[in-house]
C-alpha cells in the first residue's frame, strides 16, 4: 500500500500550551493521525529548508506576531520567519501548492502578494458571522454551506483588500477580507477553521495582555465564546484535508 504523503503543520506560537492545544485542534477537525503529519514550531529557529514534493498540503496557524509592527520594533525570529515565508511562498504560489493559512498565515500571504497590512479591520476576540461570496460558493471547500456562516477570530491587524489575483470567498461586515484563494490550491483565512470554545478560552488567558483586547474583559469573552459553536468553519478544515490527501 502507498503511504500518503504527511501534512506539513507550521506552527509560529510560542507558548506550549496554545501550540499544543492549536496542533490537537488542527489534528481532531482535520481528521488526521500522528502519522499524517509533520509538525514545526517555527518560533524559535525558523523554517528550515523543506522540499514540498514530501508533503500533501501545508497548513500554518496563528500567533501573536503582527506584520504591521514596524521593522525597527520586530524581533529578529519575526523578522526571520517572515522571510522564511517570503521564500517559501515563492514555491507555494508557483507551483500551486496546497496551503491553508489560518489568521497569521493569512496576513503573511496577504503581505507577501503586496496587500497592506493593517489595523484598520481589526476584530476583538469572539465569533462573527461571515457572508459567502458567489466565487465562494462554488469553492470545493465551501460548496454547500448556507450564504452566512459563525466563525470564531480575534485579530489586531488583516488584509485592508483582496491581494491581487486572488478570489475573495467569504466576507464580513467589520473586516471584508475574511477568506481568499490564490489560484486553485493557495487558501487563507482570517478567522479560525480549528477553532473551539476550549482553545479560544486558553488562547484568552494566554494573549490577555497582548492587547487584543481589555484584560478585564476576559471574563466576559471566556463566557461568550463557551457558548459558540462553528461546525461549518472547521468543516473547511476537514475538507481541506480531505481534498489534499495524497
Amino acid at each position: 500500500m502507498k503511504k500518503i504523503k504527511p501534512f506539513l503543520i507550521l506552527q509560529l506560537r510560542p507558548e506550549d500550551d496554545t501550540s499544543d492545544n492549536e496542533f490537537a485542534a488542527i489534528m481532531k477537525y482535520g481528521g488526521l493521525k500522528t502519522d499524517d503529519v509533520r509538525r514545526i514550531r517555527i518560533e524559535k529557529a525558523g523554517i528550515p529548508a523543506l522540499s514540498l514534493s514530501s508533503y500533501s498540503a501545508i497548513i500554518v496557524g496563528g500567533s501573536p506576531f503582527d506584520i504591521s509592527t514596524p521593522e525597527e520594533e520586530k524581533p529578529a525570529i519575526q523578522k526571520k520567519i517572515e522571510s522564511d515565508f517570503n521564500y517559501l511562498f515563492d514555491q507555494i504560489v508557483n507551483q500551486d501548492f496546497p496551503f491553508l493559512g489560518a489568521c497569521s498565515g493569512n496576513g503573511l500571504l496577504g503581505s507577501y502578494l503586496g496587500t497592506s497590512i493593517s489595523s484598520q479591520f481589526s476584530e476583538p476576540v469572539g465569533s462573527a458571522q461571515l457572508t459567502l461570496t458567489s466565487d465562494g460558493k462554488d469553492d470545493p471547500l465551501l460548496a454547500g454551506f448556507p450564504d452566512q456562516i459563525s466563525v470564531l477570530l480575534g485579530h489586531k491587524e488583516a488584509c485592508d483588500t483582496t491581494p491581487e489575483g486572488a478570489t475573495l470567498l467569504m466576507t464580513g461586515s467589520a473586516c471584508p477580507v475574511q477568506m481568499f484563494r490564490l489560484g486553485n490550491n493557495v487558501y487563507a483565512t482570517q478567522f479560525h477553521p480549528e477553532g473551539d470554545s476550549e482553545g479560544f478560552i486558553l488562547r484568552i488567558h494566554a494573549y490577555k495582555h497582548h492587547g487584543y483586547f481589555k484584560p478585564h474583559e476576559a471574563e466576559d469573552l471566556i463566557d461568550a465564546v463557551s457558548k459558540e459553536d462553528t461546525p461549518y468553519a472547521r468543516k473547511i478544515l476537514k475538507r481541506f484535508v480531505q481534498r489534499y490527501t495524497q
